[in-house]
């Protein structure tokens, strides 16, 4: 990839450019705010810095709000009662409670994280963390023998499934080890999209690229992804 520079009006724009056998030039800001371009060998560079450049407002908006609420959401976490998680796509609120069984479970619409020491910030990190890797093997799992069957059609056997937080991408597909690597905060979005990331990974047992044949693939399996990508890209991303 190949790092360039557009201005939209006095506000300079870093982006990079990758070249891919794709039949439309495509844009993403990631959740680490860096800014993507994939394009094809054929596509002019100039073209791409009008396409930037047309998408300018839209870009500094979003990465703005990236700024804005990433850093805010991460200094002023407590895990007290009252504080919004995220789970599935949807916020709940956490009810912290003094218990001898500290745990947390979901229970009627609010998470409940019960702790000896309700003023043990660590202690409440720690669970919550605990908690949200537990869901995440779990709804991952599901959603990964779902996928599975699918693509088992295709002659693609079902990976070994590795969660860890990753900064900037959803998922990574290892063909050699035949696992699947999914990014922990994917445990905040809805489940449609979770089935998307999951899919996408198992396709590039097939086709360990982005090209024509893998998105012929992804549109002929899930018709909607890009919708399902716009969500997690758009929205999900501003909760992590």
């Amino acid at each position: 990839m190949e790092k360039h520079q557009i201005h939209y009006g006095t506000q300079p724009i870093d982006f990079w450019i990758e070249r891919k056998d794709v039949k439309n030039v495509n844009l993403n800001i990631k959740p680490d705010m860096s800014i993507a371009v994939s394009a094809n060998e054929k596509v002019p560079l100039s073209f791409i810095y009008d396409f930037v450049k047309s998408k300018g407002s839209w870009i500094l908006k979003n990465v703005k709000q990236f700024e804005d609420v990433l850093p805010l959401k991460q200094s002023e976490r407590e895990y007290v009662s009252g504080e919004s998680f995220k789970y599935l796509g949807k916020q709940y609120r956490l009810r912290v409670e003094p218990s001898t069984e500290e745990k947390v479970k979901y229970f009627r619409g609010f998470i409940h994280l019960l702790v000896s020491d309700p003023t043990d910030y660590c202690k409440k990190e720690q669970l919550m963390e605990a908690w949200y890797n537990e869901k995440a093997y779990k709804v991952f799992g599901e959603s990964l023998n779902k996928m599975a069957v699918v693509m088992k059609k295709y002659g693609v056997d079902k990976p070994a499934l590795d969660i860890r937080v990753m900064k900037a991408r959803w998922g990574s597909a290892h063909i050699d080890n035949k696992t699947i690597l999914i990014n922990t905060e994917l445990i905040k979005a809805p489940k449609y999209c979770i089935d998307y990331v999951i899919l996408h990974e198992l396709i590039h047992f097939k086709y360990n690229n982005h090209s024509e044949s893998f998105y012929n693939m992804l549109f002929a399996l899930m018709p909607d992804w890009e919708k399902r990508k716009k969500i997690l890209d758009e929205e999900i991303v501003r909760e992590l």
